[in-house]
């Protein structure tokens, strides 16, 4: 199958709130924001690579951790916009986004949204899963952000915990949902 990336620019891509488009792809992540790099091995088997690769780019492994997910398409796609929300009962925060490359090939299926204007935080989050050599498929998250609202420069070290509480939780429902529970 077709790579499809958005290419690194100095200036933010259309839509999203930060100059470095695609650093979760291209690397090196960008000096200046906290980074996050979480990566669990979720199973076994061209059967779980298949079944994680559409939960991720379904929103199915958001919605299984809670996150509530309103999206353009069904599916990730350069340019697509969608809003994750998370939060317990009436007590959300929403998260504008824009998915920003994606890749779906024998091997490796994900994709990495950006930030947009109204976002809690500013950067971009990959999600990729790995079919290795020996049959093991990975989960990998990474991300660079730092924060764009009054709330998240006041949470500091403790909206970098949740963010990688949040990425371990993802992890846990990706593996589930691949293993058909």
């Amino acid at each position: 199958m077709t790579r499809l990336i958005r290419s690194l620019s100095d200036t933010p891509t259309p839509g999203t709130s930060y100059p470095e488009v695609g650093a979760t792809r291209t690397g090196p992540l960008p000096a200046g924001y906290h980074h996050l790099h979480h990566t669990v091995r979720i199973g076994h088997g061209r059967a779980v690579y298949e079944a994680a690769g559409a939960a991720v780019t379904t929103w199915a492994m958001h919605r299984a951790t809670g996150a509530r997910v309103h999206s353009a398409a069904d599916r990730a796609a350069p340019g697509v916009t969608l809003e994750v929300s998370l939060g317990l009962g009436p007590v959300r925060f929403t998260a504008p986004c824009q998915v920003i490359w994606t890749t779906y090939t024998e091997r490796e299926t994900g994709f990495a949204y950006g930030t947009r204007a109204g976002h809690p935080e500013c950067g971009e989050e990959s999600f990729v899963v790995d079919l290795h050599e020996n049959g093991d498929v990975w989960f990998t998250v990474t991300a660079f952000s730092r924060a764009a609202a009054w709330y998240t420069r006041l949470g500091g070290p403790v909206v970098r915990f949740l963010q990688h509480a949040y990425a371990r939780r993802l992890g846990r429902a990706l593996t589930a949902l691949a293993a058909g529970r």
